[in-house]
């Protein structure tokens, strides 16, 4: 099957810049909203697929302000609105570091969404938008089997995240990451010189992430001893998500998190290839030097050859 990869543009950018213009309430944590959250979400979802029409551009601001009026319904818009500006460049990166396209499912897992009907729904908003080109093909499931690159290399507003987003990393060099750890402790890459560290991209709760955890702590308790780390980067905040400390704590508590972790910044998220599927994993040897490169779930039996043969490597000089 032949497999093309295009951004949605200027209608998922002219919907970010409408909702992020707004004045926003206070809002509740999605921990504590709970199933009101949940609920909302369908019932958004519901209204939006009753009253979708092809060649209608969805007006989210008119949403926002006449229809889902309440914190917690608001929240939900927000979250929405976050994935219109994000799907298409987790296509495309998924497509290129896969191989093939991602389902429903896996979309649904990476914007936290309820299900794969939700992800189909928002999939369904961007193809009625007469705003956004028609940049993907589905079958009758609503699953892509098709998706277009070619104008987004040519466009001059995306050729740059094309870039950052395509690029190939083995052999590269991470420039330096630091900051405050979420025990309170400074830390930072350069402390871990002349030792590999697996630098880990990654936001509360994303399915992928909650399933990695448990490779990343039994890895981090086999070859710490031999100075190999974790170093986590959370995007909780650069992707606005509603997780508060608590709930950051509340996680790192139940995976049994043996690392540190401090929060990605919009600034090393750019330098990091505006990094697009949870979780990122690159594994680094003593000089920051990038030796493999991993998206999405990474079981120990994948990681903990190439960290060996890392260890192993750095024995031998």
């Amino acid at each position: 099957m032949k497999s093309k990869c295009m951004l949605a543009t200027v209608g998922i950018v002219a919907i970010h810049a409408t909702v992020l213009a707004m004045p926003r309430p206070a809002l509740t944590p999605w921990s504590i909203q709970g199933e009101d959250a949940l609920e909302a979400e369908k019932r958004i979802i519901q209204y939006v697929q009753d009253n979708m029409k092809s060649g209608e551009p969805l007006i989210v601001s008119k949403l926002y302000n006449e229809v889902f009026t309440t914190p917690v319904e608001r929240s939900v818009l927000d979250k929405l609105n976050g994935a219109f500006f994000r799907i298409p460049l987790f296509i495309l990166q998924f497509q290129e570091s896969s191989q093939k396209l991602p389902t429903l499912q896996e979309i649904s897992d990476q914007f936290d969404f309820y299900g794969p009907e939700e992800a189909s729904v928002v999939l369904s908003i961007m193809e009625a938008d007469p705003r956004v080109p028609k940049f993907i093909v589905r079958d009758s499931s609503g699953e892509l089997t098709e998706v277009d690159i070619e104008k987004v290399k040519a466009d001059a507003r995306f050729n740059k995240i094309v870039e950052r987003t395509l690029t190939g990393w083995e052999g590269r060099i991470l420039p330096e990451i630091a900051g405050m750890s979420f025990d309170g402790n400074e830390v930072s890459l350069a402390q871990r010189a002349g030792s590999p560290v697996l630098v880990y991209v990654w936001f509360t709760n994303c399915p992928p992430c909650v399933k990695i955890g448990p490779e990343l702590v039994a890895l981090q308790k086999e070859y710490g001893s031999r100075g190999f780390t974790v170093f986590g980067l959370n995007a909780d905040k650069v992707l606005k998500l509603k997780y508060t400390d608590a709930d950051r704590n509340a996680y790192a508590e139940k995976v049994g998190t043996n690392y540190p972790n401090i929060f990605l910044t919009q600034e090393v998220r750019e330098a990091l290839g505006s990094v697009n599927i949870f979780p990122t994993l690159f594994l680094l040897n003593g000089e920051r030097q990038v030796v493999k490169h991993f998206v999405n779930f990474q079981s120990r039996d994948v990681l903990g050859p190439e960290i060996d043969e890392l260890l192993d490597a750095g024995s031998d000089r």
